[in-house]
């Protein structure tokens, strides 16, 4: 009973995580569009939350198509793809204790 209510809350906590952190990476792909002021300490929070993760997925995906960085796209995938799997499955988890 108390291992699956702590799964639940782990799985909730991750669901909140990943919906925060997509909106964090639609927001640097709009404001990316116009140019923004690179001192701005708005655009440099979001510029060091998603640098990291779009150097890495570069490293391994050409991300460059036409002039546009997929970069952002091939995050929202993954982390919907964790959503929809991970979290679920650890719901599913939770339920059958």
């Amino acid at each position: 009973m108390i291992f699956s209510t702590l799964v639940q809350a782990l799985a909730q906590i991750l669901h909140m995580v990943i919906n925060i952190y997509i909106w964090v990476v639609i927001i640097a792909a709009l404001v990316s569009w116009v140019r923004p002021d690179p001192y701005n300490p708005i655009v440099q929070t979001l510029y060091r939350l998603t640098e990291p993760v779009y150097a890495w997925i570069r490293r391994y995906i050409p991300t460059a198509v036409g002039g546009v960085d997929l970069a952002p796209l091939i995050v929202i995938f993954a982390l919907q793809f964790i959503d929809l799997f991970f979290v679920k499955l650890l719901f599913k988890l939770s339920m059958g204790m």
